[in-house]
């Protein structure tokens, strides 16, 4: 088993989620791993990598950059009903449309 090539998230589970920790690996859609142990935690998940990755090149999937960077920028269109919404939330906030979309979607990754 091969150490790590691309970088991962680890987070610890709640009790009520089973404890124990998961992890992610943001550059790899859908790859993850969990254990009781950080330890066995690492290990599955380059278990996970590698597999993900086998299974990639099997089926002729694209294979993502390491650490691929982001500009933080792309251009969304929406309905100008949405978009009027959008502005008057914004001025009754105080801030800007692109604030208040990115408050938005950040609350959102945070729950999911």
């Amino acid at each position: 088993m091969a150490e790590t090539t691309y970088p991962f998230e680890v987070r610890q589970l709640s009790a009520e989620d089973g404890g124990g920790f998961f992890v992610t690996f943001p550059d790899l859609p859908g790859c993850m791993a969990d254990g009781e142990t950080i330890m066995e935690t690492i290990r599955n998940a380059m278990d996970a990598e590698e597999s993900w990755l086998a299974t990639a090149r099997e089926f002729g999937d694209p294979i993502p950059a390491i650490g691929q960077s982001y500009s933080g920028k792309w251009v969304q269109r929406v309905p100008k009903s949405v978009h009027a919404r959008v502005a008057y939330l914004a001025s009754k906030e105080g801030v800007s449309i692109n604030s208040l979309v990115a408050s938005f979607i950040a609350e959102g990754l945070g729950r999911h």
